[in-house]
């Protein structure tokens, strides 16, 4: 991180425990300033009102407002904020959600601290990071689905087809893909039929597994 380049970093986890590891953690970094913590969504927001935040990194399972609802919040109403999920789940499903809620990063608890500073550094710029053990387990979630022995290499997509692999892997359905890209939920199946021929496999999570093997993100 460079100093002159500071990021206010906002953390939110319900296990105070958790905090305190992070502020510890952080707080000697040069280059990031902890502006605040919270261990509820509600307190966060009610923060961000009067707090000059880069960057929250956010617990997904919280009680009463989860990670996805408040990261949603986060985007609709601070869209110049970036968020990064730090969760202890590696399920598929949770990825998706918090990707499709807007989330510009996802790392598991048991990253290291090199992992999550990198993650920090990425989404600080815009990018989108997913931790290679979250990256890891799709690959363990989806290796038995069928596909071909020889798929075809990214190269082979056009720009189209890879910006609508990029947004099935985060999770939007054919008819969110057409609104995002303003054209049709039809055109948008021929599409995914097509992708799933040329990339040889027979179901979404084939997809989705070629998209995070090959790095394919929106």
């Amino acid at each position: 991180m460079n100093k002159d380049e500071e990021v206010a970093l906002f953390l939110v986890d319900d296990h105070q425990i958790v905090l305190d590891g992070l502020q510890a953690l952080l707080s000697q970094v040069p280059g990031i300033v902890v502006v605040g913590e919270a261990n509820s969504g509600e307190e966060l927001l009610r923060s961000l009102e009067f707090l000059t935040v880069d960057l929250v990194i956010l617990d997904v399972h919280m009680p009463a407002m989860d990670g996805v609802e408040v990261c949603r919040l986060i985007r609709e109403r601070y869209p110049d904020i970036q968020v990064l999920a730090l969760t202890m789940y590696d399920d598929l499903g949770v990825l998706q959600s918090m990707m499709r809620a807007g989330a510009t990063g996802y790392v598991l608890k048991n990253t290291s601290r090199q992992e999550l500073l990198e993650a920090i550094r990425v989404v600080t710029q815009g990018k989108k990071y997913i931790s290679q053990k979250a990256k890891q387990r799709v690959e363990e979630t989806t290796q038995n689905r069928p596909a071909s022995d020889q798929p075809a290499p990214p190269a082979a997509l056009t720009s189209r087809e890879r910006e609508i692999l990029a947004l099935i892997a985060e999770g939007f359905s054919n008819m969110e893909i057409g609104d995002q890209l303003h054209i049709s939920h039809r055109t948008v199946d021929t599409h995914r039929t097509n992708l799933m021929k040329k990339i040889g496999v027979r179901n979404i999570a084939g997809l989705i597994r070629y998209a995070f093997r090959h790095g394919i993100l929106k």
